[in-house]
């Protein structure tokens, strides 16, 4: 008799320890945040994500009402912080600077080594900018236009080495689509960073660099290196001087882009209320017009058109992987 009428009272005690957990969870969401963020930007601390995280970082601070702190980790294309974010608690106070080479590039690069799957261990929160990437050079290097640098390329004692924030990045991908292109030699030297490839850069170990446009526009204007062309279908609002390297007869339209994640399992309160702080953040003139300097216009969407956004991308680079033949190093 007892063990009938447990059965019969067990739906309904089932569906009251749900309904309890869901209260729980929702005002776990409404109180939230209530502590410090971390928000991990997975490249090297001086390069071209560094100074958009910071940005975005502090306004989300004076939304939020909780300090937002910005953790570099980088290294391996931007995986090894990536994967610590994949592998942080749901709770909303470990979000992640999504970068294209570890969200996209690298899940052709890497393959089943890669420690993460971005769309299985993240939830979207929303875009937050696009750029195109940038050729820069040592004022040593005889060149002050993209066919003066390929002419000197293929000189017979050129033996060129370019520099980038690693292996898989959007830079390393541009630098061998340029190689294909204009049928020229260069080696790669990856480094930990945009920030360590341009100190490489401005000692001469290396000649060439490819990265964003934040990294290295400070130094162009003081005349310690030279821009000689952008990636992407237009010039740069930044740089209208530099052409593009489709406009210089190279075709090129490979496009960095960054993005706000967190761990799967986040609760959708939560996202939501990131989404929001973001959004508001990148509408702010405070906001727009220090990314519109750095050339990363602010560009945000939806949780929904970021999904759509990253399974595109993870496709398209997995083409542009296989038309470049870039490997890992």
């Amino acid at each position: 008799m007892l063990k009938h009428i447990s059965r019969l009272w067990l739906p309904t005690v089932l569906t009251c320890a749900a309904a309890m957990l869901a209260q729980a969870v929702t005002a776990f969401a409404a109180d939230y945040p209530t502590k410090s963020i971390r928000f991990i930007n997975p490249t090297a601390p001086g390069g071209t994500a560094e100074p958009i995280a910071r940005v975005i970082a502090q306004k989300l601070s004076e939304s939020l009402g909780q300090t937002v702190v910005v953790d570099s980790r980088g290294g391996a294309g931007g995986t090894v912080g990536t994967a610590t974010a994949a592998n942080a608690a749901p709770d909303g106070y470990t979000i992640l600077l999504g970068v294209v080479s570890p969200m996209a590039i690298n899940v052709t690069l890497y393959g089943a080594k890669l420690p993460y799957d971005p769309l299985k261990h993240f939830a979207p929160v929303s875009l937050i900018t696009k750029v195109p990437q940038v050729l820069s050079v040592h004022p040593s290097l005889p060149a002050n236009s993209i066919r003066q640098f390929i002419d000197f390329a293929k000189t017979p004692n050129s033996k060129l080495n370019y520099g980038s924030a690693g292996s898989g990045t959007t830079g390393h991908l541009v630098a061998e689509l340029l190689k294909k292109r204009a049928g020229i030699a260069m080696t790669h030297i990856p480094f930990k960073g945009s920030g360590p490839a341009l100190g490489a850069l401005l000692s001469s170990d290396v000649l060439v660099m490819f990265s964003g446009p934040p990294a290295v526009l400070g130094m162009a204007q003081a005349g310690r290196l030279r821009i000689l062309a952008t990636s992407g279908t237009k010039r740069t609002p930044v740089l209208p001087e530099v052409p593009t390297f489709t406009e210089s007869g190279v075709p090129i339209d490979v496009t960095s882009w960054y993005c706000l994640v967190v761990p799967t399992g986040t609760p959708q309160r939560i996202v939501l209320r990131l989404h929001t702080a973001l959004v508001d953040a990148l509408k702010s003139p405070q906001v727009s017009e220090t990314l519109l300097k750095m050339g990363a216009p602010p560009e945000w969407s939806s949780p929904e058109q970021l999904s759509v956004f990253l399974r595109a991308e993870i496709k398209k680079f997995a083409e542009i992987l296989e038309i470049a033949g870039a490997k890992i190093d």
